[in-house]
């Protein structure tokens, strides 16, 4: 599910296959569209997110701060709203998102998708939603890992045969001033327009994240010892999240530093003698520069000027999902993604 942006074609013809949503970019951090959900359409901004499988929203229902800062679903505002009264929960980091499975028409893009479960937000954990800019996330991993086995957004798509492939293309960018939008999602076929090059496949090897191979790693065309060799091709992650002592290897490689976020950060006047870093998926070399994988911040947290940011953050993740390295947007800023259902790749 990985794109060389360089010579060559893909053979899709965008302009019967696609249905397309842009994406708005929040500081290279956030990437969120709109949707739309009930009669007469209720909006929402939600990540399109391949790191989870359910779509849920605020609830009118909810209490908490986020909720109350955010576009909130009214069932008793919409017509084609069907109760389902199941209990749902998701576990994030900053505790346990609360909801009720609820039914209504969803409208993404040109697409409008009669009768799908999504769930209502009942209470949201900590501060991470309530600074969000997005209202909600809509989960586009498997079906495996949906919350109370909820069919996902994007399965209906396919499964009420509204797509020509069952597959979809993400475009991610810095977002220009220019009033150009941060990316794209592309249901149903391939946006040829946004990269040059030939596709380069790696097949799925575990149906729950979009899990690939991690065939190998280096660092200026010296390989880095890792011992994970499975990646989650994530659009929900700003960042590229490794292993603790991975990530700690790959810092001390290129001279960051951990703050007391458990960032790391460089020196901004460094970034010409960093190593390009290259990673090996489906048998292709993916090279990022010092430019894609530092994150230039303006103001830290207590002021000041601009700081350099790596992009490798330290995470473990336990068994049996993990060990796993998650591959979100640094990556993806720089590849077309294509995310195939139809053929697990």
């Amino acid at each position: 599910n990985l794109q060389q942006k360089y010579s060559g074609q893909a053979s899709f013809d965008v302009e019967t296959t696609g249905h397309g949503v842009p994406l708005s970019d929040y500081m290279d951090a956030q990437y969120y569209g709109e949707i739309q959900l009930g009669t007469p359409p209720q909006s929402f901004q939600v990540v399109f997110d391949t790191g989870s499988s359910n779509l849920w929203v605020p609830s009118t229902h909810c209490d908490s701060i986020a909720c109350f800062l955010h576009s909130r679903y009214d069932a008793t505002k919409s017509k084609s709203y069907k109760a389902n009264g199941t209990t749902f929960a998701i576990q994030y980091g900053s505790g346990s998102l609360e909801g009720v499975i609820s039914q209504d028409t969803l409208i993404v893009g040109d697409l409008k998708i009669p009768k799908v479960d999504f769930a209502e937000s009942t209470k949201e954990p900590g501060m991470a939603f309530v600074f969000g800019k997005f209202d909600g996330i809509f989960g586009l991993a498997y079906d495996t890992i949906a919350v109370k086995h909820v069919v996902p957004p994007f399965y209906e798509m396919v499964n009420k045969g509204l797509l020509d492939e069952p597959l979809f293309g993400v475009w991610m960018t810095h977002a220009g001033d220019d009033g150009e939008p941060g990316g794209e999602v592309l249901f149903g076929g391939i946006n040829e327009e946004k990269f040059s090059g030939e596709i380069t496949w790696a097949p799925v090897i575990r149906k729950g994240y979009w899990e690939v191979e991690l065939q190998g790693v280096t660092l200026d065309g010296r390989a880095l010892p890792v011992k994970t060799r499975r990646a989650a091709i994530d659009t929900g992650t700003s960042l590229i999240a490794v292993g603790t002592e991975e990530a700690d290897a790959i810092n001390k490689r290129i001279g960051g530093t951990k703050n007391f976020a458990g960032q790391y950060t460089v020196d901004c006047q460094s970034l010409s003698t960093l190593p390009a870093i290259t990673f090996t998926f489906g048998g292709k070399d993916f090279s990022l520069t010092p430019d894609d994988y530092i994150l230039k911040v303006s103001g830290g947290p207590f002021g000041g000027g601009e700081q350099c940011v790596s992009g490798f953050m330290g995470l473990d993740i336990p068994a049996p999902a993990g060990p796993l390295w998650i591959v979100g947007d640094v990556f993806l800023r720089k590849y077309y993604t294509i995310y195939d259902l139809g053929n697990n790749r």
